[in-house]
Formats: C-alpha cells, sequence, structure tokens
C-alpha cells in the first residue's frame, strides 16, 4: 500500500465528493477530502495507481513522502 495525495483539477472542484466516489470505487481507501483546497488524500495498492490516474477530474496522483528527524540526543543534528 502507498499513501497519496490527488489533486482534483479546477473543473471538478464544485464535485469534489464525486470525484472522491469514483477513486473509492477504482480501489482507493479516501482517508481525507480537503474541499477548500482539492485534495483527496488516502492509499491503495500501488498497481492500482495508474486507474486513479485516468478517473475524470483528477489532475495528479502524487505519492506522500515521510520525513522523521533524528532524536534531540543524536549525534546528529
Amino acid at each position: 500500500m502507498i499513501h497519496i495525495t490527488v489533486t482534483v483539477d479546477q473543473e471538478h472542484l464544485r464535485v469534489i465528493g464525486d470525484v472522491a466516489s469514483v477513486l473509492r470505487a477504482k480501489g482507493m481507501h479516501v482517508e481525507q477530502v480537503l474541499d477548500n483546497i482539492g485534495i483527496i488524500t488516502g492509499s491503495l495498492p500501488e498497481d492500482r495507481r495508474p486507474d486513479l490516474e485516468s478517473a475524470e477530474g483528477v489532475e495528479s496522483v502524487d505519492e506522500q513522502r515521510n520525513f522523521q528527524l533524528a532524536p534531540p540526543d543524536s549525534g546528529v543534528q
């Protein structure tokens, strides 16, 4: 499973809930629909990513990156 951020195109911002429903039907586990900024977050199996990229209303599908800082007592800061 990969965690992804889907950006909805300008023409579909008013119907972002419908776009989220289509993404669910294509196998995405939708975690958040941020309708004010046109973003949908969630996860899905990596091999299903092309299905989302071709969905109507989707501008881009980006894998989320995680970063972790070293503990405060570590030698590298």
